[in-house]
């Protein structure tokens, strides 16, 4: 092993002896994970225990119930699996690369193929795969907050180590790889920077919410059911009074029937499909998402930018195509000549270190064969890199980069070189400096013997689908804030071009404590950004209240996107910047963000309407149950009524709502809202089931006051769902007069008429339950109206 790095013989060598850089790099959660979550839940446990009462007491019938248990399990495990197997076909598109010399040729290869050893090479905006020890260091920063916490980058130098992880903010650096697998942070670092993070998920945390409420009220309720259950079939002595010698004298056929009504109440009080209909949504939503190729590295992502108010973008590769094209060469010093000032850009253009902008210029200057003594690469902070080669025996040390800092001694050529910009071409100055490349390391001027020789002039392409989409995110009422490292004059002419308001800002000029927040209270176009720059603008903006999102493609975005409340990474971005991101447009196409957000507030604004649904039949589950227990009636629904109800009116048409067109903005405060409005909803809801059955159990056998019943909370519910589904477009009539069509059929229909247990003899009494099931319609009808106007409800956009 030499300098050329490992030979084959022994890269095939450590293979053999496992020494390779194999880790687990998974972007979603297990198989195991997504089968535990859909099937050992605490409500699916309840109905578990409820369907094999049912079962012992011999009427699979009323067991109806599990099959939608099972359904819904099956619909979440397959759509997850779905959604994993999408995301991680995605993410090879995204993994990143390793840089390595072998036998003495620069090869990349993938982390996993990284072996003890290996000769690794790094350069700004990669992402360090392995465990190393530095040899060669050129003006090397490295961020290890992923480590350490430390949030400001790390200079490193010749004997340093790098854990697997560290992001390269600058620099370029030769480091031998001293721990792979599971010796180094790779199995571990990799895992937690790729695999889906929680970001913080309104919904989530709404519907998990809901869940604790119910698990800590059901147990009581359930407590009380069973208590009003045993005394109302015959636990109940000559006296009056309950006494536990009584409970050995009840029939078998009193305990069977106690257990069908606790069933009964038991499966009306669980909101079975809302945890499915959650994860369905957001699966459904990453899916699609990945057929355009956007990467979501985390379900609840999507929501995330449903919140988004504020979108902070880089311009180069994000508002431009980010092809960077070379155009002329303005010469400012007749006394280089232009074979000269070739050879020295063609070095630059063909160095190992060479950035975007140099590689631009590789079409248009040849090879140099003027051996590179030192070289400093491009930082944010001084804005200019270095390079120094012998040339006729002597060192020569140029330099290239912001004309506003190498041009500052000449104002006539910086003059010429914002003129150049102000057209929107990118101008670079190019200069003779003194001494070697690393004595520029720590400076942000080129001094007193810098010498001028020419501007050098590149053009970037605006993105054609650049202006519709900001102008789309305009009508969203989203601010667009430009965070670019480039000349504030550039940024300023294609910002205009793409009508973005204000002046660009300059922000090199931003050095007072608050001068940020006080800048972006005038503009939102800014120039001569450095990373620690934007990462002070998404702070401001979010101590403001504001949601913020970061798109960008370079390593001086990464850790402003790392730090954002979503990090959106474009397809061609540094390993750096998608690892930390959520959101990766593999394709680089900026037009698919109002795609995104389309998605985003589809699901969030959806889950919402069908939440009402659920939680709306939980509340009327738990009145009926406690008025029957504390008024020793018998339930006034057979478990497989319940079921036909909620499926008919809830269950189905939920899924269908779920996924549905919807474009309503967010708004904060979901949890409130829900139950502010299926709370009184669902009291409406009992309350016309109780003033139904409390006549018809004394008027009517029990199995036709019931099926009577059955009548009034079908019309109840059914109007729940048509006030929850306005404005009531044609597909949306379609689905209530379906569901209306097959609740008439079960009571027409022999077949299902006798298994849902379903008589009606008296017409009187069906007027009866009809009627208040319509006054229960319109007191739904008369609180959507108050709700609609406190803002606790809206109709679909």
């Amino acid at each position: 092993m030499g300098d050329g790095g490992l030979t084959e013989a022994e890269v095939a060598d450590r293979i053999a002896r496992g020494l390779t850089n194999v880790a687990d790099t998974s972007t979603s959660r297990s198989v195991g994970s997504i089968l535990r979550e859909n099937v050992f839940t605490f409500f699916n446990a309840i109905l578990t225990v409820c369907f094999l009462a049912v079962v012992l007491l011999g009427d699979l019938g009323d067991g109806l119930f599990f099959g939608i248990v099972i359904v819904n399990s099956l619909i979440g495990i397959v759509q997850e699996l779905r959604a994993k197997a999408s995301l991680e076909r995605l993410a090879l598109l995204a993994a990143p690369e390793t840089v390595v010399r072998r036998g003495g040729e620069v090869v990349v290869i993938a982390p996993e193929q990284v072996v003890q050893g290996d000769l690794m090479l790094l350069r700004p905006g990669d992402q360090v795969t392995a465990d190393a020890q530095l040899d060669a260091v050129a003006d090397l920063l490295v961020d290890e907050s992923m480590l350490t916490g430390e949030s400001e980058p790390v200079a490193k130098r010749p004997g340093d180590t790098l854990l697997s992880g560290s992001l390269v903010v600058s620099g370029t650096a030769e480091c031998r790889v001293t721990a792979v697998g599971a010796q180094s942070y790779a199995n571990t670092l990799t895992r937690e920077i790729k695999r889906h993070t929680l970001v913080h998920s309104e919904l989530r945390a709404a519907t998990t919410r809901i869940l604790v409420y119910l698990s800590w009220l059901l147990i009581p309720v359930i407590l009380i059911v069973i208590v009003g259950r045993v005394l109302v079939y015959g636990a109940i002595g000559p006296d009056g009074v309950f006494e536990l010698s009584d409970l050995g004298q009840v029939p078998i056929e009193s305990w069977r029937l106690a257990a069908l009504d606790t069933v009964a109440s038991v499966v009306g009080m669980i909101p079975e499909g809302l945890v499915l209909l959650t994860s369905l949504a957001f699966g459904v939503a990453v899916i699609q998402l990945g057929r355009q190729k956007v990467l979501v590295q985390e379900l609840a992502a999507v929501e995330v930018l449903a919140r988004v108010d504020v979108l902070c973008l880089d311009k180069t590769g994000t508002l431009t195509t980010g092809e960077i094209g070379f155009e002329r060469l303005v010469t400012i010093d007749d006394g280089f000549r232009d074979d000269e000032l070739d050879a020295v850009l063609g070095l630059i253009a063909h160095d190992v270190a060479a950035n975007q902008t140099a590689l631009a210029l590789r079409p248009h200057f040849g090879v140099d064969a003027s051996p590179v003594l030192e070289r400093l690469p491009f930082s944010s902070r001084r804005a200019f890199s270095a390079i120094t080669f012998e040339r006729d025996g002597r060192p020569q040390t140029w330099l290239l980069g912001a004309p506003e800092r190498l041009l500052s001694g000449a104002p006539d050529a910086l003059r010429q070189a914002t003129e150049i910009a102000a057209s929107g071409r990118r101008s670079l100055a190019l200069g003779l400096g003194t001494g070697l490349a690393g004595d520029y390391a720590d400076t942000e001027s080129p001094g007193a013997g810098f010498r001028p020789a020419a501007i050098a002039v590149f053009h970037e392409s605006v993105r054609p689908d650049a202006r519709p989409t900001l102008e789309y995110f305009d009508e969203q009422d989203v601010r667009v804030v430009v965070l670019s490292g480039d000349n504030p004059v550039t940024v300023g002419a294609i910002a205009g071009e793409l009508g973005l308001p204000g002046e660009a800002v300059d922000a090199s000029a931003l050095t007072a404590d608050g001068a940020v927040v006080d800048a972006l209270g005038e503009s939102s176009v800014f120039g001569r950004v450095a990373p620690e720059q934007k990462r002070a603008v998404v702070h401001a903006l979010q101590a403001q209240g504001r949601t913020v999102a970061m798109t960008g493609d370079g390593v001086n975005d990464a850790m402003a996107i790392k730090d954002a409340d979503l990090g959106i990474a474009m397809g061609n971005a540094t390993p750096a910047t998608r690892a930390v991101s959520r959101i990766v447009l593999l394709e680089g196409r900026f037009d698919r963000l109002p795609t995104v957000l389309a998605y985003a507030r589809r699901v969030i604004a959806n889950v919402e309407r069908v939440s009402n649904l659920f939680l709306a039949k939980t509340v009327y589950g738990i009145v009926l149950a406690l008025v029957s227990a504390v008024l020793l009636w018998k339930f006034p629904f057979l478990p497989r009524q319940m079921t036909l109800v909620s499926s008919l009116a809830i269950g189905i048409p939920a899924f269908f709502l779920a996924l549905a067109p919807n474009s309503r903005r967010y708004r904060p405060g979901v949890l409130k809202r829900v139950l502010a409005f299926s709370i009184p909803t669902g009291l409406i809801a009992a309350a016309a089931c109780v003033a139904s059955f409390a006549v018809l159990r004394d008027a009517l056998p029990l199995g036709e006051a019931r099926s009577l019943a059955t009548v009034t909370l079908f019309i109840v519910s059914l109007w729940v769902l048509c006030v929850l589904a306005r404005p009531l477009s044609g597909w949306r009539i379609g689905m209530v007069a379906a569901v209306s069509a097959a609740f008439v059929l079960a009571y027409l229909v022999p077949l299902t008429r006798d298994f849902f247990a379903l008589e009606v003899q008296s017409i009187p009494a069906l007027y009866y339950a009809v009627g208040v099931g319509v006054a229960g319609a319109l007191g739904v009808e008369a609180w959507y109206r108050i709700a609609r106007a406190r803002g606790l409800v809206s109709d679909r956009e």
